[in-house]
């Protein structure tokens, strides 16, 4: 297999895709609103909710270096949160292409 050559056009990255569930003081304290801007300038595609047992449940996907600082970002929250603790596991990339509020 050969390298690329310059001007062959852009270099495709392979995605990767994470589940990730925060529990601790997350809920109420603009965590989804503030997940979806940090996603948007991240160019992560995926999703994020509050789930019933009180945690945030969300999937991002996009290249694994701005995938990686989103959920760096998700183990603190935003400023009035208190995260307790993080679960993330990796899952199939599906091919979203925008971020929301679910």
């Amino acid at each position: 297999m050969t390298e690329p050559s310059v001007g062959a056009g852009p270099i495709r990255v392979r995605p990767i895709r994470v589940r990730i569930v925060a529990t601790g003081r997350v809920q109420g304290v603009w965590f989804r609103d503030s997940c979806r801007e940090r996603a948007r300038a991240e160019h992560v595609a995926g999703w994020v909710r509050n789930r019933g047992d009180g945690a945030v449940e969300a999937e991002f996907e996009g290249p694994k270096a701005s995938v990686d600082r989103l959920v760096a970002w998700f183990r603190t929250g935003p400023a009035r949160a208190r995260v307790d603790a993080v679960e993330t596991t990796v899952v199939p990339a599906i091919g979203d292409q925008r971020f929301r509020i679910l």
